[in-house]
């Protein structure tokens, strides 16, 4: 398996290197397998990693690491926005010009890759254990995380609540950058105290974690090193490659870069967390993608003004216009749902459905939808998650859960954590 995803990255870098003149659809294709091929390795040597650092932080560094492609992709769009910004000014990119602007692209590609993560990520965990459940004659009332798991929730409650400042500016900051990044700090000191765990290996990770210690760590170091040179070498050519496809076959560039990218770049996160559902391992499951999903909520939001401003040579914000405006009060709304259907630490079948089929309910709606009100149905479905999120919270059993999950999160030692509520 670990030569099979390093093959896969093989075409990508040939292409990289020797640059051949190939279709734009093949170089988006190539590229992207090299991607999900390094992806893996990633994953992979994350996993094994867990056996020399605490099982919390272990779980944080396998869920940043898991999405480094993610930002490498981001960052791309980022970097051409500030030299685009530098060139044209605010507007992103040439008058008249018919393609979407670089800068509407980086957040398109943020926000997709959110809501991915949730509507498709979280409630696959719960639908596969649902379906294993049932092939054993066992009843389900959903996934369970851990009372630790307090602290990845009351970090995105967190980044959750601040990101909601978001479309009523008209640019993410510098200032922004800075709180984000430091929630992921404190995010990062705060884990880093979960006490050590032996973890349960699979696959590759269990045959490399089986070397002497030695070994085992020069070969994560090694992979990890691979991976990254992949991703470097292959994101922006695949961010262009996708754009250039786009205008080929007159699909919306916006449409491809929100979408096929972060599925492409983030796959590999998705079949781990459904691994672990298939095993019934649903607290690390279900855990890695919250934590996955604290990163890109704090520091994937936060560096992308700051590698904007540095294309810029500018001390300038990453602009918000007009639709991507909306994009961002439905990624942040999802979230609000997200964290209070979360909030008392359990994630039920019903709760899930509910986050997949609002995932899919903009798309049906969008397509419904005049063109002359386009962006109504972002706002729909966001206040539909919003109102959703506020009744979860205010009824019955789940009143008072967010008073007690911040409790825990923030200043529950991990030996208490350790304990049933």
């Amino acid at each position: 398996m670990l030569a099979a995803a390093a093959l896969v990255t093989a075409p990508g870098l040939v292409l990289r290197v020797a640059h051949p003149h190939v279709p734009h659809v093949a170089a988006a294709v190539l590229f992207g397998a090299a991607i999900v091929g390094a992806a893996f390795v990633l994953s992979w040597a994350a996993e094994v990693a867990q056996l020399d650092i605490s099982a919390g932080l272990a779980i944080a560094l396998l869920a940043f690491i898991a999405v480094l492609p993610e930002y490498a992709i981001s960052f791309v769009f980022a970097w051409k926005g500030g030299r685009s910004s530098a060139k044209y000014g605010s507007a992103c990119h040439a008058p008249h010009s018919a393609s979407a602007s670089p800068c509407s692209l980086t957040l398109a590609n943020m926000t997709g890759s959110n809501r991915l993560l949730i509507g498709i990520g979280w409630s696959l965990v719960v639908f596969i254990a649902w379906y294993q459940w049932r092939r054993r004659g066992q009843r389900s009332s959903g996934v369970a995380l851990e009372r630790s798991h307090s602290v990845e929730l009351s970090f995105l409650a967190l980044a959750t609540a601040y990101s909601l400042t978001l479309p009523l500016k008209r640019t993410i900051t510098l200032l922004d950058a800075g709180v984000l990044i430091a929630i992921f700090v404190a995010y990062t000191v705060r884990i880093s105290r979960a006490p050590a765990e032996e973890p349960h290996l699979v696959g590759p990770a269990r045959w490399i974690g089986s070397f002497p210690e030695a070994r085992r760590r020069g070969s994560v170091v090694g992979l990890f090193v691979f991976a990254a040179v992949v991703i470097v070498l292959c994101a922006e050519p695949f961010a262009d490659a996708l754009v250039a496809t786009g205008a080929q076959l007159g699909i919306s560039e916006f449409l491809l870069v929100q979408w096929l990218a972060p599925l492409a770049s983030e796959a590999p996160e998705l079949l781990v967390a459904g691994l672990y559902a298939w095993r019934l391992n649903t607290n690390a499951g279900l855990g890695t993608l919250v934590s996955s999903k604290v990163n890109q909520w704090t520091l994937l939001v936060g560096t992308l003004p700051i590698a904007f401003a540095v294309s810029a040579h500018r001390v300038t914000g990453l602009p918000i216009h007009g639709n991507q405006r909306g994009e961002l009060f439905l990624t942040a709304a999802q979230s609000v749902f997200a964290v209070a259907i979360l909030a008392d630490l359990s994630l039920g079948g019903r709760e899930a459905a509910m986050l997949f089929c609002l995932f899919w309910a903009q798309f049906l709606i969008g397509a419904v939808v005049p063109h002359s009100m386009h962006g109504a149905e972002r706002v729909i479905v966001s206040v539909t998650y919003l109102v959703l999120g506020a009744g979860v919270l205010l009824r019955g059993r789940r009143r008072g859960t967010i008073g007690r999950l911040l409790r825990d999160g923030f200043r529950t030692s991990y030996a208490e954590l350790g304990t049933p509520r």
